[in-house]
C-alpha cells in the first residue's frame, strides 16, 4: 500500500492557492486544505466591490469547485484555534485534524495598532464580508440623509480613507468618481458639493513604497478628482461621528475605511522565538524556525534574505510564488535538491479613477491612460476562471461606456427572531 504525506494547509489565499494547485494529483501527497471561509479571494479587487462596480461574486472562488476533480485534495471549512507541534496535530472549532506536515498560510488582517474604538467603529477590507459591509454603510448613508435633510450639510456624510498606500489611492478615486459620475443621478435632489472624499496620509506623499513620479502624478489624479489629500498627519481616535487628527483637526465622517496597514494571523501554539513583528520567522525554505514539519508562506511569513534584510512585502506575488517554491521542494526526492526561495520583484501598480493610473516596473515606469489599461488586463488575467473574466469585463465595459454601475445593492442580514416559532 502507497504511503502518503498528509500535509494540512491552513489559509486560501494566494499563498496557500497556488500551493495546493501545485500538489493538486500528485499521488504521493494527501492535502488537506483548512479556511474559515469557503471561498477564495481575489483581494485586489476588493475595493470595486466596495464602491458597487463588481459583484462579490466576481472576484471570489468557492475551493470545493476549484478542486471538484481533485483525487488527493480536501477541503475543510472550519477555524483553526490551536496548534500542538509535539503531537503533529492543530485543534479547529469543530474536530482535531492530524499531519505528517504543516503549511501556515493564514495572510494578514487590518492593523489598527491597538486603537480598539477605530476597530469597532471604522471598516477594514480584508475579506468580502468587509468590503460588502463599506459598500452597505455607505449606500445606506445616502439613504439617510435624503430623509434626514437637515443633517445634509454637517459633513457627517464625508467619507475619509485613512492610509495612502495603493488600496487607499484606489478607493479614493473610486469614490471620487462615483461622487461626480453617479450619485447625482441615484439622488438628483441632494447637492453633493458638501460630500468630500479625504484621503489621511502619515507620510508627505501618496504610494510612498512607489517611484517618486508615480508618487506626484498620483497626488496629481486625486487633486484632479476632488480627492482631499491631508499629508503628514495621522488619525489619534474616532467616535463614530468625529475623526481626530494628531494635527488637532477634527473631520466630521460616519464612513471611515481604514487602510493603514497589516497585521499577520497569528495562531496560537508555536513559541514567541518563532514570531517576529507578528509573522513567522522562516528560513530560505519557509520551514519556521525551531520547528522540522512547520511551514509558513506569504504575507505570515517572515523572511531576512540579503536582498531584503527586513523581509519581503506582504503583496500578493511574493505570496503566489513562496506557495509555488514550496510545493515545488515537496515533490522532490530530498531535502537536499530544495531550492531556496528568491523574491523577483515584477513592479507595482496603482489605479487612481479611468484613465489614471502609475505602473513602476523593474526597467522602466509610465503613468495615464496606458497604464490604466494595462492595470486592466493584468488584473483581468489574474482572475481564476473564465466565467468570472468575462463578467468583471463586462462590467467595466458597461461602465466605461455609460459612467454608471447597476451594481448598488443594500444587502443587509436578516434579523430573525429566534424566539418565533
Amino acid at each position: 500500500m502507497e504511503i502518503r504525506d498528509k500535509i494540512i494547509v491552513i489559509g486560501g489565499g494566494f499563498a496557500g492557492l497556488q500551493f495546493a494547485k501545485k500538489l493538486n494529483g500528485n499521488r504521493t501527497k494527501k492535502l488537506v486544505m483548512i479556511d474559515k471561509a469557503n471561498h477564495h479571494m481575489f483581494q485586489p479587487l476588493f475595493y470595486q466591490v466596495a464602491c458597487g462596480r463588481i459583484e462579490p461574486s466576481n472576484i471570489s472562488f468557492p475551493f470545493r469547485k476549484i478542486f471538484q476533480r481533485s483525487k488527493n485534495i480536501q477541503f475543510r471549512m472550519t477555524e483553526v484555534k490551536q496548534i500542538i507541534p509535539s503531537e503533529n496535530k492543530i485543534i479547529t472549532e469543530d474536530h482535531v485534524f492530524h499531519y505528517d506536515k504543516l503549511v501556515i498560510a493564514t495572510g494578514c488582517k487590518t492593523n489598527f495598532f491597538g486603537n480598539q474604538k477605530m476597530e469597532n467603529l471604522a471598516f477594514g477590507m480584508k475579506n468580502t464580508q468587509e468590503a460588502i459591509s463599506i459598500r452597505n454603510h455607505v449606500l445606506l448613508t445616502f439613504e439617510k440623509l435624503i430623509i434626514e435633510k437637515s443633517r445634509s450639510d454637517d459633513g457627517n456624510w464625508n467619507i475619509v480613507i485613512v492610509g495612502s498606500g495603493p488600496t487607499g489611492v484606489e478607493l479614493a478615486g473610486a469614490f471620487a468618481e462615483m461622487k461626480r459620475e453617479i450619485l447625482p443621478r441615484d439622488y438628483p435632489r441632494m447637492n453633493f458639493d458638501d460630500l468630500e472624499i479625504i484621503l489621511v496620509s502619515s507620510t508627505e506623499k501618496p504610494l510612498a513604497v512607489m517611484s517618486e513620479e508615480s508618487q506626484e502624478k498620483s497626488e496629481q489624479y486625486l487633486k484632479d478628482l476632488g480627492v482631499r489629500f491631508i499629508s503628514n498627519d495621522r488619525v489619534t481616535d474616532y467616535d463614530g461621528d468625529r475623526v481626530y487628527l494628531s494635527s488637532g483637526n477634527i473631520i466630521p465622517s460616519n464612513n471611515v475605511i481604514w487602510a493603514a496597514g497589516v497585521t499577520g494571523n497569528i495562531i496560537e501554539g508555536l513559541t514567541e522565538n518563532s514570531i517576529k513583528n507578528n509573522r513567522y520567522i522562516v528560513d530560505r525554505y519557509n520551514k519556521i524556525v525551531g520547528f522540522d514539519d512547520i511551514y509558513a508562506i506569504g504575507d505570515i511569513a517572515y523572511m531576512e534574505t540579503p536582498k531584503y534584510p527586513n523581509g519581503h512585502p506582504q503583496v500578493a506575488n511574493v505570496a503566489i510564488n513562496q506557495g509555488k517554491n514550496l510545493a515545488k521542494n515537496f515533490l522532490k526526492k530530498s531535502e537536499n535538491e530544495w531550492q531556496p526561495y528568491e523574491y523577483d520583484d515584477k513592479g507595482s501598480m496603482a489605479t487612481i479613477g479611468k484613465h489614471r493610473a502609475v505602473v513602476d516596473l523593474p526597467k522602466f515606469k509610465f503613468q495615464g491612460i496606458f497604464a490604466w489599461y494595462f492595470w486592466m488586463f493584468l488584473h483581468l488575467m489574474l482572475i481564476l476562471s473564465v466565467r468570472n473574466k468575462l463578467a468583471i469585463f463586462f462590467n467595466w465595459m458597461w461602465s466605461y461606456i455609460n459612467r454608471d454601475s447597476s451594481l448598488r445593492l443594500i444587502i443587509i442580514p436578516n434579523k430573525k427572531n429566534k424566539t418565533e416559532q
